[in-house]
């Protein structure tokens, strides 16, 4: 599997953990956004974005096209 496939494959889990997270305890805001060390979603966030980028990223140089 190439590393754009791991990546989406990387950040659907993301998702798939989040929702099931978010339906048996219910997401506040604060733990969205600053969960402290040790919570299910410490840095979740963060990563999500970062993972999400790199995608962008890699799509946009295999097109050639610019953000």
């Amino acid at each position: 599997m190439g590393e754009k496939q791991d990546l989406i494959k990387k950040l659907l889990e993301m998702q798939k953990k989040f929702i099931d997270y978010e339906q048996e305890n219910g997401v506040e805001m604060e733990d969205y956004f600053v969960a402290e060390e040790g919570h299910p979603l410490y840095h979740f966030r963060q990563e999500y974005m970062d993972l999400a980028n790199k995608l962008v990223d890699m799509a946009h140089a295999e097109k050639g096209s610019q953000r």
